[in-house]
């Protein structure tokens, strides 16, 4: 475990991980097997990869071995962690198309599953929601690198757009 009282002086800032570097897959605490995998496949279209017994499952984009874990092994029949503990704020899905986005949009809406938010961030457009454990997603598209906002020095601008408009995305997940 990290201990930041051990280190008496100030990390080496030189060091970057390697720009190639990316994250592979996660792995979720769930309550129920069955209730996520009727989540994550059923409603959001992942693939079912793999099942370990009645505890666990892998689920992927695609051939991919696995983008998300589903695991009860100490969660079954669980809670979610109360507000203000620390955790796993989200785990974002990103989509290839906005328009894709706005066809999985769609798919939770009609499953009746409530969404907590939606922002243009000018680098991407995000959806927020939960699953039914409590735990976040956000559902997101980039925009192609060379579209992105950036300051007079060059630097990556995010932004907060508000309000967002997702009836347009919705239309765009029809044509």
């Amino acid at each position: 475990m990290y201990n930041s009282h051990a280190a008496s002086s100030v990390p080496d800032t030189t060091y970057r991980i390697p720009a190639a570097a990316g994250i592979g897959h996660a792995h979720l605490k769930v309550s129920s097997l069955e209730r996520a995998l009727q989540f994550y496949c059923g409603v959001l279209g992942f693939n079912l990869v793999a099942r370990f017994r009645n505890s666990a499952a892998f689920i992927a984009a695609g051939d991919y071995h696995h983008h998300l874990g589903l695991n009860t092994w100490e969660s079954l029949g669980g809670t979610p962690p109360a507000p203000q503990h620390t955790g796993l704020y989200h785990v974002a899905i990103r989509y290839p198309t906005r328009g894709d986005l706005g066809a999985a949009v769609r798919r939770v809406r009609e499953a009746g599953i409530p969404l907590r938010g939606a922002s243009d961030h000018g680098v991407s457009v995000s959806i927020y929601l939960q699953d039914p454990d409590g735990i976040g997603l956000e559902l997101t598209w980039d925009r192609p690198q060379a579209e992105w906002p950036r300051t007079p020095e060059g630097e990556v601008e995010l932004r907060m757009a508000d309000p967002f408009d997702l009836d347009g995305l919705l239309r765009e997940a029809e044509e």
